[in-house]
């Protein structure tokens, strides 16, 4: 089995890169890869309960992330990054696990191909 990470530095909206970073989580997991979903600086925002897309053209990046716990990605959010962009762990979708540094480069360092958005 394929190890894939893939990390996710923007925010849900404004650009393509949260989509785009799921589509390939959900992806690789539907083909029986082992995927990590690492939300660092903007991207935490992406595991965020609440979030309000009225009056924008974006799907809910939070149903998505749902979805990708559901089907088996581990999502993981970086406590400093968390602390930078002003969130509470509380305010967190169940099931996203927060992590530091050194489990980050654990899990890095234990993939076959990582991808960056």
């Amino acid at each position: 089995m394929n190890n894939i990470s893939i990390i996710l530095r923007r925010p849900p909206y404004g650009s393509v890169d949260a989509g785009e970073a799921i589509r390939h989580a959900l992806g690789g997991v539907t083909n029986d890869m082992n995927v990590k979903l690492l939300l660092v600086d903007g991207g935490v925002h992406s595991a965020q309960k609440g979030q309000d897309i009225s009056g924008t053209e974006y799907q809910s990046i939070e149903d998505e992330i749902k979805d990708c716990i559901d089907m088996g990605v581990e999502v993981y959010a970086d406590r400093v990054s968390l602390r930078d962009e002003g969130l509470e762990p509380q305010e967190l979708i169940k099931g996203v696990n927060i992590i530091g540094s050194s489990e980050m480069v654990d899990i890095l360092s234990s993939t076959d191909v990582t991808m960056i958005f």
